[in-house]
């Protein structure tokens, strides 16, 4: 065989390069050259006719004990097999205690295991909590002041906050400051429910204007002009009349929100007072979390229902 380059020898090499059982070209056999040693008698060459016999000897004897242990690795064989065909035939026999073991009712050892299946139709994703506040055809949840702004108090992230008055009113104008009023009747505002909360002399007044459509409250929120009218009662005095306050309108589906901040002792209200700022955030991120409550309710419950 070939690699590229020279032929592989065919025999193993000396060192030196000669193959065994080969003299080197152009000398003589080496029972026919000089003693190396001299003074000591040449080594005499073996007798390779007896050797031949002994070694066919050898082979022969190998080949008897080859046939000998096959035969008894045979008959070995065959023991264990009728064997386990004796013990196999017990098994379906009368036992001892009168009764027959059934045969076949255990799955073969070699058998393959059933693999769980799975069904390639992916579920349907859960309803979306937008949805639901973005159309009045779905949002159907009851709707009222006490279910925007339930209790007596609200507190976020550690900040109390004492409720006041509530109202609601399918007269959207008619709780609005400026401009306000109008852009909710042309944007066909369905209602509008408000709610106050005071804390350490700051009052806050929030109003959701609900529409059909998030079409609609979008449009109202960017339009938005003037302000929600603060609601005082419920242990809170009038405010932001007469003086400036912070205004602030947002939209979330069908619902804008509006808020209006300001001092209970009619102080005005700049862009230093970090209070009043703080406390028309947490109003409105409150609003916010409570509308979309709503939607969240709702997805829940629809997901829940037969057929869905």
């Amino acid at each position: 065989m070939s690699f590229g380059g020279p032929q592989w020898p065919q025999e193993p090499q000396q060192q030196g390069g000669q193959p065994f059982g080969q003299q080197p070209y152009g000398h003589q056999p080496a029972h026919q050259q000089p003693n190396p040693f001299p003074g000591a008698q040449a080594p005499q060459e073996p007798d390779w006719g007896a050797l031949a016999d002994a070694s066919a000897a050898d082979r022969r004897r190998k080949r008897r004990l080859l046939i000998g242990g096959g035969a008894l690795a045979a008959l070995v064989v065959g023991a264990i097999v009728a064997t386990a065909v004796v013990n196999s035939d017990n098994g379906t026999n009368t036992g001892k205690n009168g009764t027959v073991t059934p045969t076949g009712s255990a799955a073969p050892s070699g058998s393959p295991t059933p693999e769980p299946t799975f069904s390639s139709v992916a579920p349907p994703p859960p309803p979306n909590p937008k949805d639901f506040i973005s159309d009045e055809k779905k949002d159907k949840a009851p709707l009222s002041a006490e279910g925007l702004f339930p209790g007596k108090k609200l507190t976020m992230n550690g900040r109390p906050y004492t409720k006041g008055a509530t109202s609601s009113t399918t007269n959207c104008a008619s709780v609005a400051q400026g401009a306000l009023g109008s852009i909710l009747k042309k944007n066909g505002c369905d209602r509008v429910i408000r709610a106050t909360y005071v804390k350490d002399g700051v009052a806050i007044t929030v109003g959701v204007a609900v529409f059909s459509t998030e079409a609609e409250a979008l449009k109202a929120k960017n339009q938005a002009k003037g302000g929600i009218a603060p609601l005082a009662g419920a242990g809170v005095a009038d405010f932001c009349r007469a003086t400036v306050c912070l205004r602030r309108s947002n939209s979330i589906g069908r619902y804008a929100y509006f808020t209006q901040a300001g001092f209970t002792n009619g102080k005005k209200v700049t862009e230093a007072d970090e209070a009043v700022y703080q406390a028309s955030d947490d109003l409105g991120t409150f609003s916010f979390n409570q509308i979309y409550a709503r939607g969240r309710a709702q997805a829940s419950a629809a997901a829940g229902a037969p057929g869905e």
